[in-house]
């Protein structure tokens, strides 16, 4: 075969949750990161309007998600559902999730599998149905699920499946859909028994917006036996925890890397790049974290890279797999590698040190677990973070959302030419990551041209977002 299927992947998702939801990442806009609890009604009903205007809605962009402190203090006294804060949604829930549905997106809202949720406000431990037939009622879209106050219901797989199950079985009784977002911070290792009951799970302690800043309050330096996932965990700890497990998660059921941070100052423009591209190539959903209202063009220009997003939405749901990490001078070099649809492949050189570092990719690094007629191949190469010239317009393979008001109309995913060997003379900035598509030549081997294989035309290919 021209190259290994990522088959662990494919077998993981054969007794996943088959709920028809998040068949690729799911992508959206929540509350946390960037304003807490200072959350109201019209800070959601804004930024709604925001993701439609600025043509995020067909970007993929669909959910906006409420996460905590949208509770009353109390629930309603008599049939004990939960009740919104009459301050902060003076028209309630239900009236909330008809406005976003009027203008195309999905409503998300968030609770806790324990006694009370991180801020404080009730749970719904030992109150699934009951809640879970109020988000149905509301017609709610998303639930994001907390960890906090779990009653010391965990520590074995086993307890913390069985506690997140009781939430996924009333979800699924309401016959409602509903994305179902656990977020246990990777605790009793879910990526092993969530693909069952969940859309996503997460992996580790909560982001920081730091690229790399070592934190004593996320201390795990790896995930497999990882005790406390404690947060403020940076950008590279996150990635370094996804990358043995890119082949738990598939269509349907994702390895969830937490919210972005990209736009919330914390970051240089380099490493906001980086963090957005490895979070779409590992196939975490895609949640921003900012104050949409009022985002620089920078930040804009970033979460709306077509030819990145196309690669974290590719029908294939492979997630990159980490083919080496090199050291350098304050830091690495990581090679990282994801099979797409088409027989095409992304490539992401990352660099976490602190000198500027000139190299070559090597193909044979690229096709390791592939064939010897995929390594010597050649391919058409596309850049993913540069832009097109305008006479490239014919040959680039980004596709064009045109709700996106741009001030620069020129697509990312610039060809390059064709490879063969290397990728030549790559230059990588500190905490810089260089991304490409490789696709590939059919008959570019003489005499080894794989029987089968429709020969695809490279130059004008499209994804569809």
């Amino acid at each position: 075969m021209f190259r290994f299927l990522p088959l662990l992947s494919l077998l993981a998702g054969a007794h996943a949750l088959e709920n028809g939801l998040a068949r690729t990442p799911q992508m959206g806009w929540n509350t946390w990161n960037h304003f807490g609890c200072g959350i109201s009604e019209e800070l959601i009903l804004s930024t709604a309007r925001v993701i439609v205007e600025k043509g995020l809605k067909d970007l993929g962009y669909e959910y906006v998600l409420i996460d905590d402190c949208w509770q009353a203090p109390q629930r309603d006294p008599k049939t004990k559902a939960p009740v919104a804060d009459p301050k902060k949604f003076p028209h309630g829930i239900k009236w909330l999730s008809k406005e976003i549905h009027k203008m195309g997106l999905k409503l998300g809202i968030y609770s806790d599998a324990g006694s009370r949720t991180c801020a404080g406000f009730y749970g719904s431990l030992d109150y699934e149905e009951t809640d879970a037939k109020q988000y149905a009622a509301w017609d709610v879209d998303y639930l994001k699920y907390d960890n906090c106050y779990n009653e010391g219901r965990s520590g074995t797989p086993q307890i913390s499946q069985q506690r997140y199950a009781a939430m996924s079985k009333a979800l699924n009784a309401t016959g409602r859909p509903i994305l179902y977002s656990m977020c246990n911070w990777g605790e009793d290792q879910p990526w092993n028994w969530a693909n069952t009951i969940a859309n996503s799970w997460r992996i580790s302690g909560d982001i920081h917006d730091s690229f790399k800043r070592f934190d004593e309050r996320c201390p795990c330096t790896q995930v497999l036996d990882c005790k406390f996932a404690g947060y403020h965990c940076a950008v590279t700890r996150i990635i370094d925890f996804a990358a043995p497990l890119g082949q738990k998660g598939g269509p349907g059921h994702w390895n969830d890397l937490d919210m972005l941070e990209v736009g919330n100052g914390g970051m240089t423009y380099d490493e906001y790049v980086t963090h957005f591209s490895m979070w779409a190539i590992l196939k975490s959903p895609l949640i921003l974290g900012n104050d949409l209202t009022s985002m620089s063009d920078e930040t804009f220009s970033i979460l709306t890279n077509e030819a990145i997003i196309s690669v974290n939405k590719d029908r294939q749901g492979s997630a990159a797999n980490r083919i080496w990490k090199k050291e350098i001078a304050g830091g690495d070099l990581q090679l990282w590698v994801g099979w797409l649809s088409n027989w095409d492949t992304v490539v992401a050189l990352m660099n976490t040190g602190e000198e500027t570092i000139k190299t070559s990719v090597s193909i044979a690094d690229v096709f390791t677990d592939g064939s010897e007629w995929s390594r010597r191949a050649a391919y058409y190469l596309y850049d993913l973070w540069e832009l097109e010239d305008n006479a490239d317009a014919n040959i680039t393979f980004t596709p064009r959302v045109e709700s996106v008001p741009r001030k620069d109309q020129r697509r990312y995913g610039k060809y390059k030419g064709i490879v063969r060997g290397h990728i030549q003379n790559v230059i990588v900035k500190p905490h810089q990551t260089r991304v490409w598509k490789l696709g590939v030549i059919w008959g570019s081997v003489d005499g080894q041209e794989e029987n089968g294989q429709t020969k695809l035309k490279r130059r004008g290919a499209r994804y569809d977002l």
